[in-house]
C-alpha cells in the first residue's frame, strides 16, 4: 500500500528455488535444459548474467548482487510464475537481506560430486575460463563444506547423466507446487506497492 495515496495493489510472493553448488556440479546445464523439462511452469535464470563489477560487492558478501536478484525474482512473480535461480548462494545470503521479504518461501538444493571428478570437471573447462589451481582448490572447499554440513538438501551428480539431473531438479521443484494454476497455487496477495 502507498503511504502517500492509499493505493493498494496485490502482491505476489511465490516460492522461490535456489539451486546452489559449487561450479562444475552441474547447475548450468540444468539451467539451460530445465525450462524444457518444466514446460514453462516456472522462469529459470542464471545468476551469472548479472555478475558484473558493479555488482561484485565481495566486501557485503555480494549482498548487492544477492538483493537485486531477490528483487528481479520478486518482479518475475508478479507474473504468477515461480522463479529457479540457478547459482552459487548459501541460504544465509538470502535470509538476511531486507529484499527477502519480497519472495515467499525458498526452497533450496545444493549439487554436489566427488572431490576428483569436480577437479576434472574444472580443468576440462577451457582456458579462457580462467580456471586456475586456486579458482578450482576454492570450488573444491566449498564442495567440502556444502558435503560435511549439509546447509541445504543436496542432490550429487558424481555418476548422474545430465538428462537423470535434469529430471531430479524438475521433481524437486514440482513438489511444493501444487497442480491448479499458472501459479501453482502460491498466489497470495498479502501486500502491495504503488508502482510509480
Amino acid at each position: 500500500m502507498c503511504a502517500e495515496c492509499g493505493h493498494r495493489q496485490p502482491f505476489r510472493r511465490l516460492p522461490l528455488f535456489a539451486l546452489t553448488g559449487p561450479s562444475g556440479a552441474g547447475k548450468s546445464t540444468v539451467a539451460r535444459r530445465l525450462p524444457a523439462e518444466l514446460a514453462g511452469r516456472v522462469v529459470v535464470l542464471e545468476q551469472d548474467v548479472l555478475w558484473t563489477a558493479g555488482l561484485r560487492d565481495a566486501a557485503d558478501d555480494f549482498g548487492l548482487f544477492r538483493s537485486t536478484w531477490l528483487r528481479m525474482a520478486a518482479m518475475i512473480h508478479q507474473s504468477g510464475r515461480p522463479v529457479v535461480l540457478c547459482g552459487t548462494v548459501v541460504p544465509i545470503q538470502f535470509e538476511r537481506c531486507p529484499q527477502r521479504a519480497l519472495v515467499g518461501d525458498i526452497h533450496y538444493l545444493g549439487l554436489v560430486c566427488e572431490p576428483d571428478v569436480l577437479r576434472a570437471r574444472l580443468q576440462a573447462r577451457p582456458p579462457w575460463r580462467g580456471w586456475d589451481e586456486p579458482r578450482i582448490a576454492e570450488m573444491l572447499e566449498f564442495n567440502d563444506w556444502m558435503r560435511r554440513t549439509r546447509p541445504v538438501e543436496l542432490l550429487d551428480t558424481t555418476t548422474r547423466e545430465p538428462a537423470e539431473t535434469v529430471r531430479a531438479v524438475a521433481v524437486w521443484v514440482r513438489r511444493p507446487l501444487s497442480d491448479d494454476g499458472p501459479t501453482m497455487g502460491h498466489s497470495q496477495p498479502d501486500g502491495g506497492y504503488c508502482y510509480v
